[in-house]
């Protein structure tokens, strides 16, 4: 996995397959959303594995019921059906009672490039967050991925894992420990770029091609989006003049709004920009990552906009 791209889905289920092999009260619900690496689950164990179809809403009360008679469950569906669909189940059946079920969304950001609107993943995290018992993981590579399965494990209460869903190339080292709900990957200067997700990729090529412009940037990745560890956080964000956040989700709700949160509820006296989907529907369709080129979250244009804010007036 360190040296070659793994799609995200893979690299989680190859771990969750370690998990439930060694715990036969881990039930997997999957509402007709399939993966590679949950071929071998389902052959080698049935009794812990159902096809619940197309029905979300239906599968969140079924996992309350499980959950409520013991059983550690995982529902898994595309990121807007999984979350959007049937918020109120979740809120209900699943929140209100903390019950130990973890949902995991497939196709983060605007990965499902061709669904058009009702396959994007880019609200999901502002919904998901005024849920007051969920946590939620943004894994940024194979590695990460791998890592949430075994954080989840150990965690009780609802949960939610958001997977992008294609092969990437690793960011981390097999040996990472995660202890923080966030990572320091580069600690230089007085900015920084804060991402998550399948945006942390990015953030690492515009640290490179800053570096090579004499521009020294910290790069921080928000791994786990909720809980936060805001006052931890506050003291990183505070080191610096100027920060900005890029996500491939809605401007409102992500980890901007959090960054925005922070700086006012602890006074900071930093810049902050947010680089995310505008507020609006994304009615156009083409590849990933002609999509992000569109919002001018692309390499290109990101590198000369941050460029921009970071040199302007410093």
């Amino acid at each position: 996995m360190q040296n070659k791209r793994v799609d995200f889905r893979n690299a989680f289920f190859d771990e969750f397959y370690k998990i439930a092999s060694k715990n036969k009260k881990v039930i997997f619900l999957a509402a007709d959303t399939d993966a590679d690496g949950l071929v071998k689950f389902r052959k080698d164990f049935p009794k812990q594995f159902f096809n619940t179809g197309v029905t979300e809403q239906n599968a969140i009360s079924v996992a309350a019921g499980l959950a409520k008679s013991g059983k550690k469950v995982y529902v898994y569906s595309m990121v807007p059906f999984i979350t959007l669909r049937c918020f109120e189940q979740i809120k209900i059946d699943i929140c209100s009672m903390n019950l130990d079920v973890c949902l995991v969304g497939l196709g983060t950001g605007l990965s499902f490039s061709y669904y058009g609107s009702a396959g994007h993943g880019v609200i999901d995290i502002a919904v998901m967050r005024t849920l007051p018992e969920m946590t939620i993981l943004n894994p940024s590579d194979p590695i990460s991925a791998a890592k949430a399965a075994q954080i989840i494990n150990k965690k009780k209460g609802p949960k939610y894992v958001r997977l992008h869903k294609d092969p990437r190339p690793a960011i981390y080292n097999l040996n990472e420990k995660f202890k923080f709900g966030y990572q320091i990957l580069k600690k230089e200067g007085k900015f920084c770029i804060i991402s998550s997700g399948l945006m942390t990729e990015t953030a690492l090529k515009i640290y490179q091609y800053l570096k090579d412009k004499n521009i020294s940037v910290s790069i921080i990745d928000l791994f786990q989006i909720k809980p936060v560890d805001t006052l931890k956080l506050s003291r990183e964000i505070a080191q610096y003049k100027k920060i900005v956040t890029i996500e491939d989700n809605s401007i409102i709700g992500g980890i901007g709004s959090i960054c925005s949160e922070i700086i006012t509820d602890y006074d900071l006296k930093v810049k902050l920009k947010k680089f995310a989907i505008k507020d609006e529907q994304t009615f156009i369709y083409g590849s990933p990552e002609w999509l992000l080129k569109q919002y001018n979250l692309d390499d290109e244009g990101l590198k000369n906009s941050i460029k921009k804010f970071f040199l302007e007036n410093k």
